[in-house]
């Protein structure tokens, strides 16, 4: 399974930074006993990994070399591979660019590298469907995409609708391989005017297809503005004391998940 990580965005709200935002240190990682920044772009690499994905796909815009050169070759048990995606032209284009590297009929799990969500694993909660979302419960579903439900099936995406009429949004979701295909066709015949992953579904459920919602998220936070950085920390801080300082794949060694930058330049962050 694929896991695409869509990661061309300036990152214009939380600027200026002196690298790509995906590297922005967010808490910390333990290796052979000492501590090091953890990239806010790691926790999303783990939940995709525990999710099922052993192939990772970041679409990164031509000045982001950083980003390669942090992680280089592989994550933990995930192979990467980087795709160009020229202009940062919206997460539909970003996630379709990922099609010369996902093969026909592998399944695609996607999320977004400046988030941070718990619980880690709730990828795993996601069905054999088409297409379904992993949902999170948040306070102003006004600045995300809300997900709009009859029992378990999506009906709408209200994008960053000011009245939104649900409180869920998502925050990953996955595709069939079948699934991956049948919306990137859409979004081709619908001229590749879509920006954002809503639009294009609403049109793929008036259509006759189906997706599903799945409520197994507790908490989210957009690390892309000062604020979300801050709740970020905190939520960090709060789930560490909680359960004890924890390894990003539980279970690994630290050379199991330290970025390839760190092993192949003998550095120890």
């Amino acid at each position: 399974m694929w896991g695409i990580v869509p990661a061309a965005g300036r990152g214009s709200r939380i600027q200026p930074l002196a690298f790509s935002k995906e590297l922005l240190p967010v808490g910390s990682q333990r290796d052979d006993g000492i501590d090091r920044p953890c990239a806010v772009s790691e926790y999303l690499l783990e939940r995709l990994i525990l999710g099922g994905a052993d192939k990772i796909c970041f679409v990164i815009s031509p000045g982001k070399s950083d980003i390669l050169e942090y992680f280089g070759d592989h994550y933990g048990s995930a192979q990467l591979a980087y795709v160009v995606q020229p202009d940062a032209s919206g997460l539909c284009d970003a996630v379709f660019r990922a099609g010369t590297v996902v093969g026909h009929d592998e399944d695609v799990l996607v999320g977004l590298p400046d988030t941070v969500w718990f619980p880690k694993a709730a990828l795993q909660a996601l069905p054999a469907a088409d297409l379904s979302f992993l949902l999170f419960p948040v306070e102003h579903p006004e600045f995300f995409d809300a997900v709009v439900l009859d029992g378990d099936r999506v009906t709408e995406i209200q994008v960053k609708q000011p009245d939104a009429a649900s409180k869920w949004i998502w925050g990953a979701f996955k595709m069939s391989g079948h699934g991956f295909r049948e919306l990137q066709s859409l979004w081709t015949k619908r001229d590749r005017r879509d920006e954002y992953f809503g639009t294009l579904v609403n049109a793929y459920i008036a259509g006759g297809g189906q997706g599903l919602g799945v409520k197994a998220g507790e908490s989210y936070v957009d690390v892309g503005t000062i604020d979300g950085y801050r709740t970020a920390m905190a939520l960090l801080a709060e789930s560490s004391a909680g359960n004890g300082r924890s390894r990003l794949l539980a279970g690994g060694s630290p050379e199991a998940i330290r970025p390839a930058s760190a092993m192949n330049n003998g550095v120890t962050a």
